[in-house]
């Protein structure tokens, strides 16, 4: 009888079993992935690649535009029909909500490694990838990241790379564009605090200094702030002809409101992060006269972005906004340096991406130096103008046409 009920109870729970596994769903996350049985039944080895960033949270935005330039990448080079080591791969992405936050960063990455996946794309800010990174090279695995705080790059390690320009650049060009080109000479700095944020205020505040500005203010806030009022007030006291903010959408644009319902008419000048469609769509008819810089060229500018838009609008049924191509580059680089190095395995690939030649969407000369940044870049900034951000100029760091970066 004892036999009777254990094989019927192991009946029930394969059953069972059997069941739910019918019942699950793909997951809806990235649109590329595929299970390894799927891709084992097809004969194709599986190379995973991990993504993390900001997938909810006030960031999230920022995460979901940049996931999907990385999901357009792996869904085209598959369409390709890769073969490496002589054998059909399929790319798929591990995608993680890292709430940019340096904890949860810290435990994706081991999550990652656990999973054993080949190279890591992102972490998205500055703040997760340094901490994340020593993981990573803990382990001898890739990341790409779009991190610009300078620290990322100069920490010895060998597996660093970056899919936008550093914060070193886009503030030294900012500074000495806004006190040179638009005679802005009393400047006031607020930041955020986040590695992001003060890291590219501080390279700013270099710039503008050695064009000859003087640095009437410096305040900071934090990434969860949303009542300036009390800044403001001080920066005011100054009479700034600017004043500058290193931080996200989600700050600068209620400070761009509260600058304006505060009587302050001097123009708010940001970084990338801003130069966002969230940010015209926050601040409203009070942006106008924001500018904001963004390493690369104008989507339209890029070597290859009229395509990218027309295929990334019809896959995603929405804009480019910001990362994305950048996301696209970086994602289409690795799988370039696995494709060249005949191995997915990260100790060979490696040396191979180190040293890659690749031209795509943003650059036509996606290089590295010998700290993993990137060699070509120029600067372009932007202001908002009827609700819409205006091509101002492309300008520095050694802008060759097509061959610019991008900064976060």
């Amino acid at each position: 009888m004892q036999t009777i009920k254990l094989a019927s109870l192991t009946v029930a729970v394969a059953a069972a079993l059997a069941l739910s596994a019918c019942g699950k769903k793909e997951q809806p996350a990235t649109g590329t992935q595929a299970s390894g049985a799927a891709a084992a039944a097809a004969g194709e080895t599986v190379v995973t690649l991990g993504f993390a960033a900001p997938l909810t949270g006030p960031q999230s935005h920022y995460g979901e535009e940049y996931k999907n330039g990385v999901t357009l990448a792996i869904e085209d080079a598959n369409a390709q029909h890769p073969t490496i080591g002589g054998k059909p791969v399929k790319f798929v992405l591990d995608a993680e909500d890292d709430q940019a936050d340096p904890k949860i960063a810290t435990q994706v990455a081991q999550k990652f490694m656990d999973n054993k996946v080949s190279g890591i794309i992102g972490h998205f800010n500055s703040g997760t990838a340094i901490p994340a990174s020593k993981i990573y090279s803990d382990n001898g695995v890739p990341m790409i990241a779009m991190a610009t705080a300078p620290t990322f790059t100069q920490q010895g390690f060998k597996n660093t790379f970056r899919s936008m320009t550093s914060d070193t650049q886009q503030g030294s060009v900012v500074g000495k564009y806004v006190v040179e080109k638009l005679g802005f000479k009393k400047i006031a700095i607020v930041d955020d605090r986040t590695a992001y944020g003060q890291g590219l205020a501080d390279e700013f505040e270099k710039a503008a200094k050695a064009a000859g500005a003087t640095i009437v203010k410096r305040e900071f806030t934090n990434d969860k702030a949303s009542d300036f009022a009390a800044i403001i007030t001080s920066i005011k006291s100054t009479s700034p002809d600017m004043v500058y903010y290193g931080g996200a959408d989600a700050q600068s644009a209620p400070m761009a409101k509260q600058m304006k319902r505060l009587g302050v008419k001097a123009p708010l000048v940001s970084g990338e992060m801003t130069k966002t469609p969230t940010f015209l769509k926050l601040a409203g008819t009070d942006g106008d006269g924001t500018i904001a810089s963004l390493a690369g060229l104008p989507l339209e500018q890029m070597p290859k972005g009229k395509d990218y838009e027309s295929r990334y609008k019809a896959r995603f049924k929405t804009d480019v906004a910001t990362y994305s191509p950048y996301g696209y580059d970086a994602t289409m680089a690795m799988i370039d340096a696995m494709k060249q190095a005949n191995s997915s395995e990260p100790a060979k690939y490696l040396p191979v991406l180190a040293k890659i030649q690749y031209s795509g969407v943003t650059s036509s000369d996606w290089t590295y130096d010998d700290k993993g940044d990137l060699k070509n870049g120029g600067i372009t900034l932007y202001k908002v103008e009827n609700g819409q951000w205006k091509v101002l100029e492309t300008v520095g760091g050694g802008a060759k046409g097509a061959d610019a970066s991008a900064a976060k």
